[in-house]
């Protein structure tokens, strides 16, 4: 039987440490109210920095990783969850964003719609989008996003720059926000 070795420098996976009791405690406690366990409350802690790592972006998150792998650009969460306002009836708006080289098809709609994440007694309202040409329009989705929205998950910073350059024409008033018939829609600055 031949012994398999690993390069030196080859992850093992498993590192030990240390921190404050109290932190400890915090970290502890967290995981239990998540029902998780406190290794797995860390590697999503980890893995998705600036959420709640039991929380609805990390669910998304993890499934969309799985599902288009580096096709995955980013995850970003919005609208009234995001605000603090939702009601009993709300959803959980959560935008997919995709490599272009990704096609956006109603057969991606249809593998999340058949099974469907929800989240404190909230369905998580999965929409699959690119980040469009900077020279180009923002389009409404990315316009109400850029109000509110929570990057939950970002490979390489786009989403974030992409969002800093939406919120900038926003403030800047080329973008403005109105409504008709109790509906929000944009519009180009006259």
């Amino acid at each position: 039987m031949t012994d398999i070795m690993l390069p030196r420098d080859a992850p093992s996976g498993r590192f030990v440490l240390r921190l404050p009791p109290g932190l400890h405690g915090t970290l502890r406690d967290a995981a239990a109210r998540a029902g998780l366990s406190l290794n797995e409350y860390c590697v999503r802690a980890l893995a998705a920095p600036g959420t709640d790592p039991a929380g609805p972006g990390a669910a998304v998150a993890a499934r969309a990783a799985a599902a288009f792998g580096p096709d995955l650009v980013g995850l970003l969460l919005y609208g009234s969850w995001v605000r603090g306002d939702a009601t009993a009836a709300s959803d959980i708006d959560a935008l997919v964003v995709l490599d272009t080289s990704r096609p956006i098809t109603r057969a991606l709609y249809r593998d999340w719609d058949d099974e469907p994440l929800a989240y404190d007694g909230h369905r998580v309202e999965v929409h699959f989008i690119h980040i469009p040409p900077t020279d180009g329009d923002p389009g409404s989705v990315w316009l109400e996003a850029a109000l509110d929205g929570v990057v939950a998950s970002d490979r390489d910073g786009r989403i974030a720059r992409y969002l800093g350059l939406v919120r900038r024409h926003i403030a800047a008033g080329d973008r403005v926000r109105r409504r008709a018939h109790g509906q929000p829609y944009w519009t180009v600055a006259n």
